[in-house]
């Protein structure tokens, strides 16, 4: 059955669910990825990079056929497994790990890339005001996310066990309670220089971990821009700066970003101990009193920060692209009461 969606045409997602709450939000992304594969568009990469001996985010471009691993395949090639498993990871947890919300297969079934996605406006709450080019968007990251990070880390690197153990060793050896708040505390600035100087050693092995799908609007209104969508895509080394470079800041009581890495920490040092963990376990057992499903957010103008790329203020893909990602009659089962099916719904029926 058709999906509707440029690309998707074997799925987990029937072609309602496409369409549905909560689905259509990563849905919508993949086929915009498909869209940009298929037309040889680069996506923005969000990257690490090492400047003067320290860790920087840069930003440039990476085609989507890396992104998704996909080699010379074509969308119609590949199995759009939505919210599964990347089953090769699960070798590395005692525990059943959790789902990611878009793992690529090819048609024989084999994994090609793990990604988290997201689909988020630009400009929001705290840029609007500011000048087009200072323009970015929040993101809310799930601790799946995280762990996925840090599984895919050490999947890149467990050839080098015994040496990436030496990095994190004195740093994680001398820690008597992982979740001891006051412990962990004082233990954050040595665990994240620890990571910084693995990520010094390993940095040519990031590979893609989430992608951001950015719809542009007129300012606070909810027109599209005339240049309207365009790719994120974060590395996963890249992605753990959102954190690690916030838990420098001293802080009397675990935040956050602090709890992110010192989960990162523990789960690359206790990996390339044994090469297998209780990554569950982990990650609910350092709670720190803060939910665990949220990870953390990041405004849009810390997200600007990162990612210093001119096609924030000038995407990519005109707003006019949607008529060929989203088939025509499809439009019609978007929900208006949901912010972006409002946009699409009325710039397309606009057009019409």
């Amino acid at each position: 059955m058709a999906s509707g969606l440029f690309g998707i045409e074997h799925s987990n997602r029937s072609r309602d669910d496409h369409w549905g709450k909560n689905c259509f939000n990563s849905s919508f992304p993949a086929a915009t990825a498909n869209y940009m594969l298929e037309n040889d568009i680069p996506a923005i990469y969000i990257k690490l990079d090492i400047i003067d001996g320290a860790p920087k985010v840069v930003a440039t471009e990476i085609p989507l056929k890396d992104v998704f691993r996909c080699g010379d395949r074509h969308p119609e090639d590949l199995y759009f497994a939505f919210e599964s498993v990347y089953e090769p990871y699960q070798e590395y947890s005692f525990d059943a790990i959790d789902g990611i919300d878009l793992v690529i297969k090819d048609l024989e079934g084999n994994f090609l890339s793990p990604l988290e996605v997201k689909l988020t406006v630009l400009p929001d709450n705290t840029t609007y005001k500011k000048s087009e080019n200072l323009w970015g968007s929040e993101m809310v990251v799930r601790s799946a996310t995280t762990s996925y990070c840090a599984l895919g880390m050490y999947d890149a690197v467990k050839d080098d066990a015994r040496a990436v153990r030496e990095i994190f060793e004195a740093a994680c050896s001398s820690i008597q309670g992982w979740d001891n708040d006051f412990e962990m505390t004082h233990k954050i600035p040595t665990l994240a220089a620890s990571i910084d100087e693995f990520q010094r050693r390993y940095y040519t092995r990031q590979k893609p971990l989430l992608m951001q799908t950015l719809w542009k609007t007129q300012g606070k209104s909810p027109l599209l821009a005339d240049q309207a969508f365009d790719i994120v895509i974060w590395s996963d080394y890249a992605f753990s700066r959102l954190f690690v470079d916030s838990s420098y800041s001293v802080s009397p009581t675990m935040s956050r970003p602090m709890r992110a890495s010192a989960r990162l920490a523990r789960c690359l040092w206790e990996l390339s101990k044994s090469g297998k963990i209780r990554v569950v376990d982990i990650y609910r057992q350092m709670a720190f009193g803060n939910q665990t499903d949220k990870e953390f957010s990041i405004p849009g103008n810390k997200w600007k920060t990162y990612v210093q790329s001119g096609r924030t203020t000038t995407p990519i893909l005109p707003k006019d692209a949607v008529n060929q990602i989203i088939e025509d009659g499809y439009i019609e089962l978007l929900s208006p009461e949901r912010r972006f099916d409002q946009t699409l719904y009325f710039t397309v029926r606009n057009q019409g």
